[in-house]
């Protein structure tokens, strides 16, 4: 097919609907406010639901409604607005039900301002409510992967019955790029709903799809169940892209926006004699801490670098476990780091390891 030019937040939502979505509910708020526009043309001409909820809180239940129907739904959002759905997004894993989630992250705290940033890192591999889950959440780091992770986003959903989260700064949001878009795939009929799908007064019996479970034993028994399926996912579905790790001296480790720049810099470390690789988690949970073990009994070190105050370069600290030293490079507040910017905070590290093994 055919590559178009097409802006990240269109396209994310052109794919969704080619994933065979639904059903969108969700609440305009920049920079991922034409998400909404599209769809809410779109999907009515499909004959498919769209709906501009009152709130973040009611989009995030109305998504929850819907799956446990055994829709393919999905809702999006940036910042501020996913905090108001953590309370959701917690009921959704506990009762397990697919959803699909997307936040185009912007500067924070607060209100912050509409500028890209990866400060949300911590909220979506960690926090992304109460309780013991973790969503899955893939990091694209152009439009095209937004693309591709979007599709890829409701099938983990439904191959798991869980939260899949898409998440990417302003940038890849509001950038055109070309793409190539995949073919539209017809939603599920409803007589095709899977058998664990509330459908109504249909004589199969009496389903209950809850998150609430009283006693002590009950709600161990269904954490023991959510603790196997993540291990499950962990085992399964690690991603992540490297540029040039196999000789590498010194590594890169980034993603989204702050990925594709860090591609330049690589190239541009080599052509100065400095052999620098590069990892871009893809999956940022599961995270690849298994392969950055690896990477880091054969570099000299690691430089992180994130449009935040330090938060995936904890993830990686403590997978490497002082095999190697890991600095930091973080810009916050919507200031993006050029290769300039990046490439003598290289140089230090060069430097530092070198003299370490002279000493």
């Amino acid at each position: 097919m055919a590559k178009v030019l097409i802006e990240g937040n269109v396209a994310i939502a052109e794919a969704a609907i080619r994933a065979g979505c639904e059903g969108f509910f969700g609440y305009p708020i920049t920079p991922q406010t034409e998400v909404l526009e599209h769809l809410s043309k779109r999907l009515p001409e499909l004959g498919r639901v769209f709906l501009q909820a009152e709130s973040e809180l009611a989009s995030i239940n109305m998504v929850y409604g819907a799956a446990c129907a055994g829709a393919k739904v999905m809702t999006s959002s940036s910042s501020p607005g996913i905090s108001l759905m953590q309370e959701g997004l917690s009921y959704i894993a506990c009762s397990e039900v697919p959803a699909v989630v997307v936040n185009i992250m912007r500067g924070g705290p607060g209100l912050g301002n509409v500028q890209p940033s990866q400060g949300d890192y911590f909220q979506a591999v960690k926090s992304a409510g109460h309780g013991d889950f973790h969503m899955i959440v893939l990091a694209p780091s152009s439009v095209q992967e937004a693309v591709d992770y979007v599709g890829l986003a409701f099938e983990l959903a439904w191959k798991y019955r869980t939260v899949a989260m898409v998440v990417a700064d302003g940038s890849i949001g509001q950038m055109m790029e070309p793409a190539e878009l995949p073919p539209v795939r017809e939603p599920t009929p409803p007589e095709d709903r899977p058998d664990w799908a509330l459908k109504g007064a249909s004589g199969e019996g009496h389903k209950i799809i809850t998150s609430l479970y009283l006693g002590g034993e009950n709600l161990e028994r269904v954490n023991l169940r959510l603790q196997a399926k993540l291990k499950e996912i962990e085992a399964a579905e690690i991603r992540y892209k490297e540029l040039q790790t196999s000789d590498a001296d010194l590594l890169l480790v980034a993603f989204g926006t702050c990925g594709r720049i860090c591609q330049t810099v690589v190239t541009e470390a080599r052509e100065q004699g400095v052999k620098v690789g590069l990892i871009r988690p893809v999956t940022l949970w599961p995270f690849p801490a298994a392969r950055l073990v690896a990477l880091a009994e054969r570099v000299r070190g690691m430089l992180v670098v994130e449009l935040n105050a330090g938060q995936m370069v904890q993830d990686v600290r403590a997978a490497v476990e002082g095999r190697c030293p890991v600095h930091f490079l973080g810009k916050m507040g919507g200031v993006i780091p050029l290769p300039d910017d990046i490439l003598p905070e290289l140089e230090k590290l060069d430097q530092a390891t070198r003299k370490k093994e002279t000493n």
